[in-house]
């Protein structure tokens, strides 16, 4: 049976997800130092790596909720440095807001929209990310049919639950979708176990680490529309 439907993974997939999240964090931080000064200032890079941690410990129910987490360290950093409950939780709030707009101002890589606007005249197109991007709020929101974030379904790829959420939404057999994703282990691993076809982007060349490859490799989002018509 031919593929019907498309899910895409998005960070490093559709684009390079590291100058956003770059940008994103300096824009919280200077949220923070001007609005909550001595929340940040008292840390340095490794400092704050180790506090993000003693959180992510505190709190393994928020494993597959990547802006609650985020918005509990916030909330915990303002504690620590001697403002209220509430002061915390405004700012983390506003902290956030800061954060995420910046998060989604990504660039797509540059053959991406090109290749969804083909795409999007013969499949379902759907979007499954373990982050916190919204599709939606990108320059390719008109491509997509339907979006799921780990923070919807409650876990986080490599677990079955947003592919089985894609098979549900979008009605069609798990053979007749294809995932295409970056990550070994969390997209094509993930993906193999519900059934799902795949396609690995290796955009950075790398070596395939082991275990069942993806039915297609490539290194261009130009090279997709061939691999999926290749599936079958």
């Amino acid at each position: 049976m031919s593929i019907t439907v498309i899910t895409f993974d998005l960070d490093n997939t559709l684009w390079d997800v590291e100058p956003a999240l770059i940008r994103a964090e300096e824009a919280q931080q200077a949220w923070l130092l001007e609005h909550r000064p001595g929340a940040a200032e008292a840390f340095d890079h490794n400092a704050l790596f180790e506090f993000k941690k003693a959180v992510w410990r505190r709190h393994p129910e928020l494993k597959h909720h990547v802006s609650q987490m985020r918005k509990q360290m916030l909330t915990e950093l303002q504690l620590a440095a001697g403002y209220s409950q509430r002061e915390a939780q405004q700012g983390a709030e506003a902290a956030f807001a800061v954060f995420l707009a910046e998060r989604h101002r990504v660039e797509l890589y540059e053959e991406a929209l090109g290749v969804l606007e083909e795409l999007a005249q013969r499949y379902t197109l759907g979007a499954l990310t373990n982050g916190n991007a919204d599709i939606y709020k990108t320059d390719a929101a008109e491509y997509f049919d339907f979006a799921f974030l780990a923070e919807d379904v409650g876990a986080s790829k490599p677990e079955p639950d947003m592919f089985l959420a894609a098979l549900e939404k979008s009605g069609a057999p798990a053979h007749a979708i294809a995932h295409v994703g970056d990550d070994p282990d969390h997209d094509i691993l993930g993906a193999q176990r519900v059934g799902l076809r795949t396609v690995w982007m290796n955009s950075r060349g790398r070596a395939w680490p082991g275990g069942t490859p993806a039915d297609r490799e490539i290194g261009n989002l130009k090279e997709l529309p061939a691999a999926i018509a290749g599936l079958g």
